[in-house]
């Protein structure tokens, strides 16, 4: 809790972070007064109305900005540390690296959640509040669940991920270029398959790929790659997650100390 508060205190006081903060919540700020008129302005309801495909594109425009908190809150997490020698000196106290790996995940973890379950919850009482009634919830239950699961199964990609190659390096610079060499490489090498085969099987390769797969089939979508499995996407996703903890267990060590 002490690494997870100092963390997040730190970047709260960076002026430009708050601001980034404040920028990834402009999709909500525009859903809702998209909203609003659907629901107070019956000619606009056909054009602006919400539907359960509305949270789901949502989603696609938080991933821009979950994209850039990941880099700006996690590329230095690890990395930092070990540049300064401080691992050596948080793990020589009564400190397990389950810890501490937990305490900067929750770091990470927490902003952005900040820009994707939270607004996304928000939406969706808005929405209700503007009907003034509960037709909507009701026949979109599965709502509730679908921003859960895609909330955290993104998030948890992104910081596992992000603080798995802090940990391979002493430079936060090095790490951000990682990470978006991952992202960006990805994609271009399934783009390439694409326009060589024809055909989405080879979508699995692309990170962000499996997320949109994942994404719809949770909110009962139609899939973005139809020759994909979306157990495979699955598979994917969660084997990143699995990798990335080996990885952390590997590169994060030091003294411990138990009391």
């Amino acid at each position: 809790m002490i690494i997870a508060s100092a963390g997040i205190r730190s970047m709260i006081g960076k002026r430009k972070f708050l601001g980034l903060l404040l920028l990834a919540w402009l999709p909500f700020l525009i859903e809702a007064i998209r909203f609003y008129f659907a629901a107070n302005y019956p000619q606009a309801a056909m054009i602006l109305g919400a539907t359960r495909e509305s949270y789901r594109e949502f989603f696609n425009y938080q991933a821009f900005f979950v994209f850039l908190i990941t880099i700006w809150v996690g590329s230095g997490l690890i990395a930092n540390d070990k540049r300064a020698n401080a691992l050596q000196i948080y793990l020589s106290k009564p400190l397990t690296r389950a810890e501490y790996v937990a305490g900067k995940l929750s770091i990470l973890i927490v902003f952005l959640l900040l820009v994707t379950w939270l607004p996304a919850m928000l939406l969706l009482v808005l929405h209700m509040l503007f009907q003034g009634n509960l037709d909507f919830i009701r026949a979109n239950l599965l709502l509730f669940p679908a921003i859960t699961l895609y909330s955290f199964l993104q998030v948890l990609l992104a910081a596992f991920t992000m603080l798995a190659l802090s940990s391979l390096s002493n430079s936060s610079r090095f790490v951000a270029i990682l990470y978006t060499g991952a992202i960006f490489f990805t994609d271009a090498v399934y783009g390439v398959l694409y326009a060589v085969t024809g055909n989405t099987s080879f979508s699995w390769i692309s990170l962000s790929g499996n997320l949109r797969q994942v994404g719809n089939i949770i909110f009962r979508m139609k899939p973005v790659y139809p020759d994909t499995p979306w157990l495979l996407s699955l598979a994917v996703v969660v084997g990143m997650i699995v990798v990335s903890t080996v990885i952390l267990d590997r590169r994060v060590r030091g003294v411990e100390v138990v009391s």
